[in-house]
C-alpha cells in the first residue's frame, strides 16, 4: 500500500535533470491511476535528497523567456505531487536545496536525519528566482520573516532548525529510519483514505495557492533575463564566485 520514489543520480547528489522531473511526472501519474495505494515516499538515493535542479540546464537559456518556460515546467510537476490524492512523505538525508526544498516542500510530512540541510541559495549561487507560487509554499510553512531569511542569507538550515520551525515532522537517527518510514506509512494506510483525501484538499483551499500568473512572469523575467543570472550559471559551473552587478 505504499508506494516508493527514489531519485536515483547519487554523484550528483540527486541533481534533477529534465529527463529526471519528467520521469518523475510520469511516476505520479502511474501512481495515480493505482487502486490500493495509501501513501507515497519520496526520497533520494546516496544519502541525499535533491541537491537543485542541475544548473547545466540554464546553460541553454537564450532569454528570460525560457527562464518563465523553465519555471512553468516545474510548478506542473511540483503541483501534481502536491495535489496527489494519497497522503506523500519526503525522506530526507543531506541536501534538500533549491527545486529539492520545493519538492520536500510540498509532500505532506517532512522526516530528516540529523544531517539534513534545507535552503534555497540562488541568491549566492546562480541569481534566478522563485515564482509566485513558490514563495507562497515557503511562507505557508515558515511565515513571512523566515521565508525572507532563508532567501536573503542564503543559509542552510538544519535539521533541528527545520524541526523548531515546523517544518519537519520528525528527526531520526540513520540507524532507525527505515523502520521509523515503515511505521509513519503503516500508521497511514490504516486511516480512512478519504478523510485523508479530504483533509489535503481543504488545507490545499485554504492555501489557495494558484498557478503563477502575468504579474510573475515580470518577476521571473528581471532575474532570468539579467546578466547576473548568466554570469552566475557560468561562475557555479567553472566553481567560482559569481560578481554580481545588478543587471
Amino acid at each position: 500500500s505504499a508506494v516508493h520514489i527514489t531519485l536515483d543520480r547519487p554523484t550528483a547528489r540527486n541533481a534533477m535533470t529534465q529527463a529526471m522531473y519528467g520521469r518523475l511526472r510520469e511516476c505520479l501519474d502511474e501512481v495515480s491511476g493505482e487502486d490500493g495505494v495509501r501513501v507515497v515516499v519520496l526520497r533520494g538515493a546516496g544519502g541525499s535528497f535533491v541537491a537543485g535542479t542541475d544548473i547545466a540546464h540554464f546553460t541553454r537559456f537564450t532569454s528570460a523567456e525560457d527562464g518563465i518556460a523553465y519555471e512553468r515546467t516545474m510548478e506542473e510537476v511540483v503541483r501534481k505531487l502536491e495535489t496527489l490524492a494519497v497522503p506523500t512523505v519526503a525522506v530526507v538525508e543531506g541536501a534538500a536545496v533549491g527545486g529539492g526544498l520545493i519538492l520536500a516542500a510540498v509532500c505532506d510530512l517532512r522526516i530528516a536525519t540529523p544531517d539534513a540541510r534545507f535552503g534555497m541559495p540562488i541568491a549566492r549561487t546562480v541569481g534566478h528566482g522563485l515564482s509566485v507560487a513558490n514563495h507562497a509554499r515557503l511562507i505557508a510553512h515558515l511565515g513571512p520573516g523566515r521565508t525572507k531569511a532563508l532567501l536573503l542569507l542564503a543559509e542552510l538550515v538544519s535539521a533541528e532548525e527545520a524541526l523548531r520551525a515546523g517544518f519537519v515532522h520528525e528527526v531520526v537517527e540513520m540507524r532507525e529510519l527505515d523502520d521509523r518510514v515503515e511505521q509513519l506509512c503503516a500508521r497511514i494506510a490504516s486511516h480512512a483514505p478519504l478523510t485523508l483525501q479530504v483533509t489535503k484538499e481543504a488545507v490545499d483551499r485554504v492555501l489557495a495557492r494558484r498557478p503563477p500568473d502575468e504579474d510573475d512572469a515580470e518577476l521571473l523575467r528581471r532575474v532570468y533575463g539579467s546578466s547576473d543570472f548568466r554570469t552566475g550559471v557560468r561562475a557555479f559551473l567553472e566553481k567560482r564566485a559569481p560578481r554580481w552587478e545588478g543587471r
